[in-house]
């Protein structure tokens, strides 16, 4: 048994310019479609993945751009009105791999969903892990040059567990905004499109995460019940 300190980082990974993340990148050249969020993306045999990703905008374009990727092997795209989830074999995943390979190795646990960023900060992808101090201090030390990972915050998980985990920081901003700007007034003095607008992300991703935080902050409310 370790006595090692359980800690949680959250990181946000960015690549340079050049360098293809098929698993990231695929929409990002797309005003008509953009994923928002990575729900699972883990190994099958001969050295493929699988991943199972949120996206938001034109569906039918969605497809077209998986049906033309050579390392896209096959797909389904399911949703309506805007919203689907993709589901994706794919040939490789570019230096995701390794950074996978690396966490493994070192018994970090990557938890899941990882929020996407895109257009609002150079394609940058928020995402945390859970390990102890020595693994997680090994596992950052080993990432590869090519990937750009920053260190947003770090603690222990009692801290986190403490905090209120259901939001994600981009969530969290975007609801901070929200209540700024009197989205949730009587009646509205902004619009999702005005957020979006200030937050530089297309108006179906602000729809997205708006419906995400409303969802979990009123199954809290309900869960809660007299204590409130």
């Amino acid at each position: 048994m370790t006595t090692d300190m359980l800690r949680y980082a959250t990181l946000s990974l960015s690549l340079p310019d050049g360098v293809r993340e098929p698993t990231f990148d695929l929409f990002d050249d797309s005003p008509a479609v953009s994923t928002t969020a990575t729900r699972y993306l883990g190994p099958t045999e001969n050295g493929r993945h699988v991943g199972l990703s949120d996206v938001c905008g034109d569906l039918a374009v969605a497809r077209d751009l998986l049906e033309s990727d050579d390392d896209v092997l096959e797909y389904n795209v399911a949703g309506t009105d805007g919203r689907g989830v993709v589901y994706a074999h794919h040939r490789s995943v570019g230096p995701i791999k390794e950074l996978l390979d690396i966490l493994y190795r070192h018994d970090i646990v990557l938890e899941w969903p990882i929020d996407h960023r895109g257009r609002e900060r150079d394609s940058a992808v928020q995402f945390t892990i859970v390990g102890t101090d020595e693994g997680i201090h090994r596992a950052t030390t080993e990432i590869p040059d090519v990937v750009d990972v920053t260190v947003e915050r770090v603690g222990g998980v009692e801290s986190k567990a403490e905090a209120d985990p259901t939001l994600t920081d981009p969530q969290a901003a975007l609801l901070d905004l929200a209540v700024e700007k009197g989205y949730y007034e009587v009646p509205r003095r902004t619009t999702q499109r005005a957020l979006a607008d200030h937050l530089d992300v297309a108006p179906g991703t602000v729809g997205d995460r708006l419906q995400r935080i409303e969802r979990r902050v009123m199954t809290a409310y309900a869960d809660r019940g007299d204590d409130w």
